[in-house]
């Protein structure tokens, strides 16, 4: 309840906390935009392979010119002003930074990122859910051990739904699922970049007008950034995925109570409880769930007494027909605008907004046709996979290639459409360092995963 102030005791006390940001994107632009106004935060640089991207991010959400007209480090950090420049790696070896934004969303730069800047004694925000997913636990610990913070990202969605899971548990109740919202048809899962506008219904000139990304936007729709941020709830609370993976039932925000319980209960869809899952703001006849949860974050709980199932009545808590089971949930998330939450978090109490306390879930690749050798995988968003979720074991049993590292990879054998990729199906490049990161977390959880059977 006193972030703000604590924030502005150390602003009186050492100056503004000192931040450096890794990529300069649709997130990036939305934190920029409240940093430019919050006296808490300094930014100190902004790293992107696109320089004058970046500087026009930074004028597109407010910034005057001189605020980012520094052409050195040592002028930004001696009048307060921003530099921009090409090099993330000299970001990282700046000893005065003290937190980076991993903001890239591709997964080997964000590997490569995390791990440079925790080794310079650097917190690191992963708003990189991509990289989390996929190597975080490996990275948190790593983190610790350094003694700094690796956190989600404060207004992206998992760090969002871990702090309705952490609320439950320390109230007392007991947490029957978690999740968000989203729009979701199953066809959508084999959707490509030249399908994505027409299930958007965007119109030429929106599209002409601003800055889409096919690619990106098909990867919410086919079911892929889903997974992904499931996957690092999973990690990040403890909720194990269900052997299906995501089912994606339709429900309103009055239907979360019913919906989001056991199935052995009428209109229940969960095949275990403690599990994640997702709310589709579709039905499957492809009309719109009135009132639904598209933007939106919850947690469903069960009440553990009699009495707090009258005080669920008393105080009018919107339940399931048995009175026991109830919702919480908030109707939107901001993204970047919030992210200043998990910064200060970090640097002021050394907490995190959510990280990584074991590996439970995992995103696997699967063919989105049938894929021939030699073709080369596409990766997230793209024309030959898509994500799904799976508990850590079901990934172990099948040597499944995490969809973190789909891009770029060379089929060496046929795969038929809506079969999981796995290592034995690709050539790997090893060298890579998420490669290396990534069989370190597989040599390390292989075991513990197939005993949790």
């Amino acid at each position: 309840m006193n972030l703000y102030s604590m924030l502005q005791d150390r602003k009186s006390a050492a100056g503004p906390i000192r931040v450096g940001v890794i990529g300069a994107g649709k997130f990036s632009s939305m934190f920029l935009t409240q940093a430019v106004h919050s006296d808490g935060f300094h930014v100190v640089a902004v790293a992107d392979i696109d320089v004058q991207k970046a500087k026009g991010a930074l004028a597109r959400t407010g910034w005057p010119a001189e605020r980012y007209a520094a052409v050195s480090f040592d002028e930004a950090l001696r009048n307060g002003s921003t530099y921009v420049l090409e090099s993330a790696d000299d970001l990282l070896e700046r000893p005065e930074i003290e937190v980076v934004l991993e903001i890239t969303g591709n997964p080997l730069f964000g590997t490569y990122h995390a791990i440079k800047a925790i080794d310079n004694g650097k917190h690191v925000i992963m708003v990189n859910v991509e990289a989390d997913c996929m190597v975080g636990p490996i990275l948190q610990r790593r983190a610790q051990q350094a003694g700094v913070v690796y956190s989600m990202a404060y207004g992206d969605q998992p760090a969002l739904i871990c702090e309705l899971v952490d609320w439950c548990r320390t109230v007392g109740f007991d947490i029957v699922s978690a999740g968000k919202g989203t729009k979701y048809l199953p066809e959508y899962n084999y959707s490509t970049p030249d399908t994505v506008w027409n299930y958007y219904g965007f119109t030429d000139e929106q599209l002409a007008s601003g800055d889409y990304n096919p690619k990106m936007f098909n990867s919410f729709l086919d079911g892929t950034k889903s997974a992904i941020e499931m996957a690092a709830v999973a990690n990040g609370t403890g909720l194990l995925p269900q052997d299906e993976g995501l089912l994606f039932p339709a429900a309103s925000k009055d239907d979360l109570p019913t919906v989001f319980r056991e199935n052995s209960l009428d209109g229940g869809s969960l095949t275990r409880r403690g599990t994640v899952e997702i709310a589709s703001s579709m039905y499957r006849d492809g009309t719109e769930v009135p009132d639904n949860l598209r933007w939106g974050v919850y947690v469903t709980f069960e009440a553990k007494t009699d009495y707090a199932v009258q005080c669920f009545a008393e105080y009018g808590v919107h339940t399931d027909e048995t009175g026991r089971y109830g919702s919480l949930y908030r109707p939107y998330h901001m993204i970047g605008l919030e992210l200043g939450v998990s910064i200060a978090n970090a640097v002021l109490r050394g907490e995190a907004t959510g990280a990584p306390t074991g590996f439970r879930g995992d995103v696997t690749t699967t063919a989105k046709r049938d894929l021939r050798a030699g073709e080369v995988l596409d990766g997230e968003g793209g024309y030959t996979v898509f994500g799904k979720l799976a508990p850590a074991h079901v990934s172990f049993e099948h040597s499944a290639l995490p969809l973190g590292l789909a891009h770029g990879m060379k089929l060496v054998r046929d795969v038929p459409k809506d079969r999981m990729v796995s290592w034995n199906d690709v050539e790997p490049d090893e060298s890579l360092l998420a490669v290396k990161v990534r069989r370190e977390l597989e040599r390390e959880f292989r075991r513990e995963s197939l005993e949790r059977v």
